[in-house]
C-alpha cells in the first residue's frame, strides 16, 4: 500500500498515515505538509494545508505549523457523522495534545480511558497510548487540536 501512495496510485487514509507517523515517530503533520522554509507570521485560511481522508471523509486543516523555538502546532479537524479514526501509540518522542471541542459531540478513547466531549470541553492527552476519535450523535463534529512537545 505504501508504494501505491508513493506512486500516487492510491490516497492514504488517516489510519494508514497515523500508523506510518507512529512507526516513524514523527507528528502526522510532518507527513502531510511540505517544509516551505521560513514560516510566516500570518497564515491566511487559503494558505493553510487541507487534507481529506478518502475513506472516512475526515478533514484536517493545518492552521499553524510547528516552528523552531515555539514547537506548537494547531490543527482544525472536521469528523463526519459516525466517522471513526484510530491511531496506534507513537513509537518516537511523545508529544502532548490539547483538544478543544467546537461543534458536535466526540468520543476519545485514550488507551483504556474513554472521554465524551461537547462544545467548549477541553481534553489534554499524549500520543503515548492508542487513540480512537469517534463522532457521536446525528451531526458531524469539529474540534481544534494544539500539539506541543512534552
Amino acid at each position: 500500500m505504501i508504494s501505491k501512495v508513493e506512486r500516487a496510485q492510491s490516497s492514504p487514509t488517516a489510519v494508514l498515515l497515523g500508523r506510518l507517523a507512529a512507526g516513524l515517530g514523527v507528528p502526522l503533520a510532518q507527513l502531510l505538509t511540505q517544509d516551505k522554509g521560513q514560516p510566516k507570521r500570518l497564515r491566511k485560511r487559503g494558505e493553510q494545508e487541507v487534507w481529506r481522508d478518502p475513506q472516512a471523509g475526515y478533514l484536517r486543516r493545518q492552521v499553524a505549523e510547528r516552528q523552531a523555538g515555539c514547537g506548537v502546532e494547531m490543527i482544525e479537524i472536521e469528523l463526519p457523522r459516525s466517522a471513526q479514526v484510530d491511531y496506534p501509540r507513537w513509537s518516537g518522542k511523545p508529544y502532548r495534545q490539547c483538544l478543544w471541542m467546537l461543534e458536535g459531540r466526540l468520543r476519545v478513547d485514550y488507551g483504556d480511558e474513554r472521554f465524551e466531549l461537547e462544545p467548549g470541553d477541553c481534553l489534554d492527552f499524549g500520543v503515548d497510548r492508542p487513540l480512537v476519535f469517534k463522532a457521536l450523535g446525528s451531526a458531524a463534529c469539529r474540534y481544534l487540536l494544539v500539539a506541543s512537545p512534552e
